[in-house]
């Protein structure tokens, strides 16, 4: 009877152990990093810095999302272009100028286009596309990048799926499941733009990255510098608020 006991408990010590030891998917890596940075829900206060060889742009902006259908972004400066709001629901996009006082659909061929002149593309900001569901993940292995563990992760687009990136390489820490740099590739495999996440900081109960920097591959003294301010994480929001008729009345 004690034999048998203890063969029980061996059994059931091995079993636990491939449970919890059991290796994550590469898919399942970006579902952790995703949820991470989306929340149920979220509302966040941005710092944009857009920097050219010759100048320097800073906007400040509001934003919203609600699950991966819904987003809104809205400019609170500078003066010239307050009001401005990017809209998304679904898998359309628009736009509303203040200074014409209308709503524009962003069409699916606009969405590799620059956002506001920044270096983030529509679909960086408005992530139409989704990196769990449009594409094939494969880990290709696991890489220090500055003295962090991470997962490094090629994602292929799904056939027909609605994406702008021919291919994506990103690397993911293992124990927090942050994002720590991407590099974004065309459909014929050349390297487009990177976009590295640093400054780490707790906002909101989440050790996250604050500062996230897109630079692109070919053009020297380029850059795009988004710094978090505040985000709220899993905040009441009503999807009659990511509306058309809402763009020109939030603030």
């Amino acid at each position: 009877m004690i034999m048998k006991k203890i063969m029980l408990l061996a059994v059931m010590s091995l079993s636990c152990g491939a449970i919890f030891g059991q290796t994550l998917t590469a898919k399942q890596i970006i579902q952790k990093a995703d949820d991470r940075l989306r929340g149920n829900s979220s509302y966040a206060e941005i710092a944009m810095d857009i920097i050219r060889p010759e100048w320097k742009r800073t906007m400040r902006m509001k934003s919203w999302a609600k699950g991966t259908d819904y987003a809104l972004v809205y400019i609170a400066s500078p003066a010239k272009d307050k009001g401005t709001v990017s809209l998304k629901i679904g898998n359309e996009m628009w736009n509303w100028l203040p200074s014409i006082e209308r709503s524009i659909k962003v069409s699916p061929s606009m969405m590799m286009q620059s956002w506001m002149g920044s270096d983030f593309t529509n679909d960086d900001l408005i992530r139409q596309s989704s990196i769990v569901e449009d594409y094939e993940h494969q880990l290709l292995g696991e890489e220090k990048l500055e003295g962090t563990d991470c997962y490094k992760i090629q994602l292929i687009p799904n056939p027909e799926a609605p994406v702008v990136w021919g291919k994506i390489i990103t690397w993911i820490t293992k124990k927090e499941f942050n994002q720590l740099k991407v590099e974004y590739y065309d459909e014929d495999g050349t390297l487009i733009n990177v976009m590295t996440g640093s400054d780490l900081k707790t906002l909101d109960g989440r050790l996250l990255p604050t500062r996230w920097e897109m630079i692109p591959a070919d053009k020297n003294g380029h850059r795009t510098v988004m710094t978090y301010t505040n985000i709220d994480f899993d905040v009441k929001l009503d999807e009659n608020f990511f509306s058309k008729q809402n763009m020109n009345r939030v603030r």
